[in-house]
């Protein structure tokens, strides 16, 4: 038999760790942004980054790419015998896709403007 709850009775809202670390770095300032443009254009190096991030320092979006590295989300790819570096989703950063999608369709509805 089902009881219904009270008013008076208390709620135990648990988050599970997994789901809570998820929010927590999907939620941070600027990782999304750098998942998204990593997701559309594929490997980049910083500068091209940061060009499409305008308003997200550079000193920020070092400790950012470094966080998302540490998480697994992406990987930085050193070249030999090059200065060349660049940014790349990992595949648990990949799958990622469908997620970033629902969000663009979910802000597109509910958050239209007239310019993204």
């Amino acid at each position: 038999m089902r009881t219904n709850l009270s008013i008076k009775d208390p709620v135990n809202y648990y988050l599970c760790p997994r789901f809570e670390k998820t929010f927590s770095f999907l939620g941070k300032k600027w990782n999304g942004l750098i998942i998204d443009v990593l997701l559309q254009e594929g490997s980049l190096r910083f500068r091209e980054i940061a060009r499409q991030i305008p308003k997200c320092s550079d000193r920020v979006l070092v400790e950012r790419l470094r966080e998302l590295e540490e998480d697994g989300v992406l990987i930085r790819n050193d070249y030999e015998d090059s200065s060349l570096i660049e940014y790349s989703l990992t595949k648990q950063g990949e799958e990622l896709a469908p997620i970033m999608k629902q969000l663009h369709d979910w802000s597109e509805k509910w958050y239209p403007v007239n310019k993204c």
